[in-house]
């Protein structure tokens, strides 16, 4: 706003200077003889220099809302732009901005594809690094896994007891008993969705001799037999590095783990393809959903999936609507990794 104040009012004082100009050269010297016409001459009693004024005030105001109305919408597009730079398939199809801008997408594009290429790299460097030290992160996880059972399922499983305990001492009351029963079957359901949900962190060489589709694969076959969802999977080999299989194994699992823990879901869609040199991996349920902003009970592992994606230099999106279901997805650039990789087959 104050920005549009000053451009008017700065408008407004130079076409004054090129008015009185013109009138300098009409009439000459600017003395009160030569140019007493600008008050005495009148139109319907308005006087003729109170006129001028009017104009270029009106015109003033009007050049400075079309600038900013121009400016505006170059910001927008500038803004829109931007956003989209990120994208690892960011192209620029329409000509109607300049090429000075154009020029600084392109390279801000060319900037952040080679970080994120030096981010793999440096990703790749630190998984082969930790193949090292992975019998201490083992020992490290099986005590978080520990403690997570004590404070989770274990009280879940002296709830049940009690309860089975108070349905011995309520044998004739069979309507009790049966509800009692009920409430004992919910909460040991429960327990073993913990549980299994837990087990799936303690998979910290899952694939050192598999690629990420057959360790996924693996993954879904066991969990179809254990859990009381259904689970629809489309799997495809796709030309990853390790750090990346890695990753986006932990990933997948992560996910998976919430959807066992948290979204009571009867439906889980796995999807694992390449489309236009992107690699993209999407679980999807349908489960009670929560709010990303408010819901902390997910926060951990959310925020575990958004730093797996980033160190492998991927886009992701979590996105989750209360009652309807959740969606991780995340996307990742196979450049010509994956076009080699089609050459090589199409050369078998």
């Amino acid at each position: 706003m104050i920005s549009f104040i000053f451009r008017t009012i700065t408008l407004v004082f130079i076409l004054s200077g090129m008015a009185f100009s013109f009138l300098f050269l009409i009439l000459g010297e600017p003395t009160e003889e030569n140019w007493r016409l600008l008050w005495e001459q009148d139109v319907q009693e308005i006087p003729l220099i109170a006129i001028m004024y009017f104009v270029i005030g009106a015109i003033s105001l009007l050049v400075s809302i079309w600038m900013s109305f121009i400016a505006k919408t170059r910001e927008n597009a500038a803004t829109r732009y931007v956003k989209q730079v990120v994208d690892p398939d960011f192209t620029l199809k329409k000509n109607n901005i300049s090429r000075a801008l154009k020029k600084a997408l392109l390279q801000a594009n060319e900037l952040i594809e080679t970080q994120r290429k030096s981010l793999q790299r440096l990703t790749n460097e630190k998984a082969e690094a930790n193949d090292k030290i992975i019998q201490e992160r083992i020992i490290a996880e099986r005590q978080r896994l520990a403690r997570e059972l004590h404070d989770s399922v274990s009280q879940q499983l002296f709830a049940a007891s009690m309860l089975l305990s108070a349905v011995t001492e309520q044998e004739d009351e069979l309507g009790s008993s049966k509800k009692t029963l009920q409430q004992v079957e919910k909460i040991v359901q429960q327990a073993q969705l913990e549980m299994r949900a837990l087990l799936l962190h303690l998979r910290p060489i899952a694939l050192r001799n598999n690629t990420l589709a057959q360790g996924l694969t693996e993954l879904i076959v066991e969990l179809q037999q254990k859990v009381y969802f259904h689970i629809e999977y489309q799997i495809e080999e796709i030309e990853l590095s390790k750090a990346e299989e890695d990753h986006l194994f932990r990933i997948a699992q992560e996910a998976l783990s919430n959807t066992l823990r948290h979204a009571k879901a009867s439906e889980v869609e796995l999807l694992l393809v390449a489309r236009d040199n992107i690699g993209i991996l999407r679980i999807q349920d349908n489960g009670q959903g929560f709010n990303i902003e408010e819901d902390k009970s997910t926060s951990y592992g959310l925020r575990n999936i958004a730093e797996r994606a980033v160190e492998i230099g991927c886009t992701y999106k979590i996105v989750s609507v209360p009652d309807v279901g959740t969606i991780v997805e995340v996307k990742v650039p196979l450049g010509e990794k994956e076009i080699l990789a089609e050459a090589e087959q199409e050369k078998e």
